[in-house]
């Protein structure tokens, strides 16, 4: 009975790896956006990017919890063949949801692209932009999100901010990096624009 248990464990144990090392691998092939650290604060980084085209769509309300389903379905349907050419376009991370009243979610198209050379979308809830560098402060966090711990994380990366002086712009946003059956080293950040002096 104890050895037969033991086996139970072994095996549970090393399935949960060959997971968490085949998610480490399918995660390194996604392309992300191109950053340099300036800064460090902290748990907090600010980072600045390189322009970008996005793929966005407009949503009704900033809930995560209410609205990342349908965002990220509508802004899907043109990567994965809704556009003119149906052509098939790279999924890419993270995916980007912006926490104001005017909220949305986007996709940041591979960088083999430019504004001129995607598809047009065939949903005309989906736009395609291209938006210049930038520079955001972002704080990362692990688990599964939820609009009360992104609320969590918000306000902590508002006071690190506050306190050494960063000044922001705009909404935050909330960035997620895997897949809902991702079970292990999930990634999640809540960022801000920051104004460069």
């Amino acid at each position: 009975m104890k050895q037969g248990m033991m086996v139970a464990v072994v095996v549970v144990v090393v399935s949960v790896l060959a997971v968490g090392a085949w998610a480490m691998t399918r995660k390194s092939s996604i392309e992300e956006p191109e950053y340099r650290v300036v800064r460090k604060l902290g748990d907090v980084e600010l980072r600045a990017y390189n322009r970008m085209v996005l793929a966005k769509t407009d949503l009704p309300d900033s809930s995560f919890e209410r609205m990342s389903s349908m965002g990220f379905r509508t802004v899907a349907g043109y990567i994965f063949g809704g556009n003119e050419r149906e052509e098939k376009i790279s999924m890419t991370a993270p995916v980007v949801m912006n926490l104001g009243k005017e909220s949305s979610m986007y996709f940041v198209m591979p960088r083999a692209y430019s504004l001129e050379s995607l598809p047009k979308p065939l949903s005309g809830r989906v736009q395609v932009v291209e938006e210049g560098p930038k520079t955001l402060a972002v704080l990362a966090f692990s688990g599964y999100a939820s609009d009360a711990k992104i609320r969590e994380k918000c306000a902590l990366l508002k006071q690190v901010l506050q306190e050494n002086g960063v000044v922001t712009s705009g909404d935050f946003m909330y960035m997620g990096y895997n897949a809902p059956w991702d079970l292990v080293n999930r990634r999640n950040e809540v960022a801000v624009l920051v104004v460069e002096e």
